[in-house]
This record gives structure tokens, C-alpha cells and sequence, in this order.
């Protein structure tokens, strides 16, 4: 099979599911001009998951806003440095269901069955081709370089989307509901623990998120802090761009060996996580941020086989500080001089970290403001998380925030608490997409109430017309 004979079998696939009908959303008139049913912050692959969802349920009148150049969304060529995902290869995600939209279907096309069968996992690179393609066959309305400044609650129920940057057709977008999609740091923020922040210029450190001038650290020795997947990742591509040494430091005195998602994909716990009460949910994320995800076995060896890995174990970093041209970080272990450090800690998760919602920030409800965890599992850091519907939607902690925040819904990192493993997670996506699309209709569906029934009420189409 080749590539345009899949496209077009995408396309008859979906017309047997009448895949395009006419909408069901009343338009919605407005001074400032037109107004979109649904606006989706983020075109990685959940937003373009969320909109093909929302597309299926005669929900067109949508729109993609992302911050990068076409192609570039999401992390997979940008900061993501893995050589392959880490997800098993046979989970599908934002094909929804449809076959000839799977990574398989596009892969085989493209190289055949048996190349599917050698492959191990799904090569980063390639998986963001999939997604070019995948935004490409399905016409996607994504408008890129348009980053979010500002959300603007309106009193007649629509949102002013303040927007900056060379793709933005005007300084503002009307939207009766918004979608953060924008991934995995869209909840909060990168952590750089204030020790480094505060301590050293920023031409000494980076956090795995941003850019690095690997050219600058040929030759160079490199320290990188944090014991997860990622930091092995970023071990394997410093070395691999010509780094003299890589060392990973690590505060634990052994590695994470054991990934909890593997649990999850085979338990029932991602597809039925929004059954549980809060008490288990609390504790079942609790329970995952106690691991710290482990590297892969075939990360790990790819970094431990270059001559200039070094890894340290039971060596939390007490202080940095700038010495000569590089820094010098102390450990329980010692002292050790580099050039460069690359920080691999994380991010924070929290709705008041969030520009684009400080008008709304303090109404929104954290998990903190709805459950009391028991002593021995309660996390200050699930607790910043926000309390969402099962649907996604932000919900108030005030009876002043209901109506500022209905209509916003979080398709980020950040569900995680309320919504298991869904957004930025490819193992959790396919189920997340329908709870989301579905939280999404029935609120535009619930608005309109009055005039849908009464429409209904009113309707008079003669169809029998036999004596």
C-alpha cells in the first residue's frame, strides 16, 4: 500500500461514518466580530486529537491556535530528545478508532508489514511526521506563531483571547469555549530549583525544556541533574553531539526500576480512572508521583556505553556556584567542576503559574480546596493541581468564579489528578479525547438549552404524506 492509496481509504472510512455532517450549534452573533463554538490552545497531539473529536460531533465551527512554526508543534523537535517514544508501540491514540488513522497504518504504508514488525519503538522523529500527516489528511484548522497573552472572560458568556506573534490575523479571538491544550507544561511551569536560579547565570544552566547550544559543549564536561527518563535522554544526546563527559546525579542511592504506567495500560485504570472517588484518585496519583518515571532499558545502555558517562548515585546537589568560566557543584560525594549543567527536575504543576489565566486564577478550585488527604500521602504538589469535571472543565472555588470559568477546560499535564493519565500521555489520549469532546458538547449543548427545546417543540416537517 502506499501513502495516497491510505489517504484514500482515510477518506471513504470516514464517509462511511458520515464523517462531516451538518453542524447542530446555533451561531452565535457578536459586535466584536465572529465567534468561534470552540477555540484549541496547543496543536501537538492532543489538540489535534481534540479537534478531530469535536469535528466527528458536528462541531466545526473551531479553531487551532499554536505558538511554534508549522511542524513544530508539540515537544518531538524541539526539546524532546529521546531517540525513540517510550510508550509501546501497539497503543493507538488519536486515530480514535478509525484504523486507517493509526501510526501503523501510516508507518506500514509507507515501508510495509514486515518493517512494522521490526520495528521496537515508535522513532520520535517519525511520530511527528504522523502527526504532520494526521493534521494534514483530516484539514485541521490550525493557524500557527499565535501565542495566548491573555484570557478575558466576557459578561455575555464568550471569551476574549488576547494573542501576539507573526501568524495572528487580529489582537484578539471570540470563543465561546477554550481548550488548554498545551501539554506537558501548560498546567504550571518547568522547575529549576531556586538554588541554580538564583545562584548562577543563565549561560551556565539550562532546563531540558529549553534550547541548548549542544555545538557550544563539544569537548565540554556537562553535569545533568535528576534521575528520570529524561535525563538520560539528554546524557545520551550531549554525548552523542560530542560532549566530552556527561554525569548524571541522581539523589536517590538506587535508579527508579519500576514504571507504574506499564500497570496502568494493562489494568483498566486508564480507561476507567474517572470512576473512582476522590479519595482513590488522590491516592493513586500520590502513589505515581512516589516513582520518578525510570529511564528505559535501551535509553540507559545507549547512555552507559558512551566512554564519558559517569553516573552518581545518593548525590543530591547541596550548592551550585559560579567558578572561573564554569560552575561547581557540591554533593554529599564531593565537589565536581563542569562547564555546563542541564536541569532535569520536572515541572510544577498550578494554574497561578499561567499568564494567559491570571484574570480568573483565584477562582479556580485545587485539589487542596475540595479533598484533605491523610497524613503519609498528602503531596503539596498534586494538591495545586485543579479540581476538574470529569469532562475537564475548570471548576470554581467561589460562587463569584462559576460563571468566569464556565467554558474553560485544561487538556494539559495538569488533568492529571482529576483525570488519571490523559492529556500529554500517549498511553491515556484515546480515552481522554471523548470525555473531553463530550464535557465540551454538553456545556455548548446545556447553553443553548432553551432554544434547542423549544425548536424541537416548535417543529411542524411534514413527513408522511401518504392517504
Amino acid at each position: 500500500m502506499s501513502l495516497e492509496t491510505l489517504n484514500e481509504r482515510v477518506k471513504t472510512d470516514l464517509s462511511y461514518l458520515a464523517y462531516g455532517g451538518a453542524d447542530w450549534v446555533r451561531p452565535l452573533e457578536h459586535s466584536e466580530g465572529h465567534v468561534y463554538d470552540v477555540i484549541i490552545v496547543g496543536g501537538g497531539q492532543s489538540g489535534l486529537g481534540a479537534a478531530f473529536g469535536l469535528l466527528r460531533e458536528r462541531i466545526s465551527n473551531i479553531l487551532i491556535i499554536d505558538e511554534n512554526s508549522d511542524g513544530l508543534e508539540g515537544p518531538w523537535e524541539t526539546y524532546a530528545r529521546m531517540v525513540t517514544l517510550r510508550t509501546p508501540k501497539h497503543l493507538t491514540s488519536i486515530d480514535m478508532g478509525i484504523p486507517s488513522l493509526t501510526f501503523r497504518s501510516w508507518w506500514e504504508a509507507q515501508y510495509g508489514a514486515a518493517a512494522w514488525e521490526a520495528v521496537g519503538k515508535i522513532p520520535r522523529g517519525e511520530w511527528m511526521n504522523y502527526l504532520r500527516w494526521y493534521r494534514r489528511i483530516l484539514k485541521l484548522p490550525v493557524i500557527n506563531e499565535v501565542r495566548l497573552r491573555l484570557i478575558e472572560p466576557c459578561d455575555d458568556g464568550v471569551f476574549r483571547l488576547h494573542t501576539e506573534g507573526a501568524g495572528t490575523p487580529s489582537g484578539q479571538l471570540l470563543a465561546r469555549k477554550v481548550v488548554l491544550a498545551t501539554g506537558i507544561q501548560g498546567g504550571g511551569e518547568w522547575h529549576v530549583p531556586p538554588m541554580i536560579a538564583e545562584k548562577l547565570p543563565e549561560h551556565l544552566y539550562a532546563h531540558t525544556s529549553q534550547a541548548i547550544d549542544f555545538a557550544a559543549l563539544r569537548g565540554k564536561k556537562v553535569a545533568i541533574l535528576g534521575g528520570g527518563a529524561s535525563a538520560f535522554d539528554n546524557a545520551n544526546f550531549v554525548l552523542t553531539e560530542g560532549a566530552a563527559e556527561a554525569h548524571v546525579f541522581v539523589r536517590r542511592e538506587q535508579l527508579p526500576n519500576v514504571n507504574p504506567i506499564r500497570q496502568m495500560e494493562v489494568s483498566g485504570m486508564i480507561e476507567r480512572f474517572h470512576a473512582l472517588g476522590d479519595a482513590d484518585k488522590y491516592a493513586v496519583i500520590s502513589h505515581f508521583f512516589n516513582y520518578n518515571q525510570p529511564p528505559t532499558n535501551d535509553t540507559f545502555a545507549r547512555a552507559a556505553a558512551w566512554p564519558g558517562f559517569r553516573l552518581h548515585l545518593g548525590s543530591p546537589w547541596l550548592n551550585v556556584a559560579a567558578s572561573g568560566e564554569g560552575a561547581l557543584v557540591t554533593t554529599p560525594k564531593g565537589e565536581f567542576s563542569f562547564d555546563f549543567l542541564i536541569v532535569s527536575t520536572g515541572l510544577l504543576s498550578d494554574p497561578a503559574l499561567r499568564p494567559e489565566l491570571q484574570q480568573v486564577e483565584r477562582h479556580i478550585a485545587r485539589w487542596r480546596d475540595r479533598y484533605e488527604a491523610p497524613e503519609g500521602i498528602a503531596n503539596e504538589l498534586l494538591d495545586a493541581h485543579p479540581y476538574l469535571s470529569p469532562g475537564f472543565a475548570l471548576q470554581s472555588r467561589d460562587e463569584a468564579g462559576r460563571k468566569l470559568l464556565h467554558g474553560l477546560f485544561v487538556f494539559n499535564y495538569s488533568a492529571l489528578a482529576s483525570c488519571g493519565l490523559s492529556a500529554s500521555a500517549i498511553s491515556g489520549i484515546r480515552n481522554a479525547i471523548p470525555k473531553l469532546v463530550g464535557g465540551v458538547a454538553d456545556q455548548l449543548f446545556m447553553d443553548d438549552r432553551e432554544q434547542i427545546l423549544q425548536a424541537y417543540y416548535d417543529y411542524n416537517e411534514i413527513e408522511f404524506t401518504g392517504e
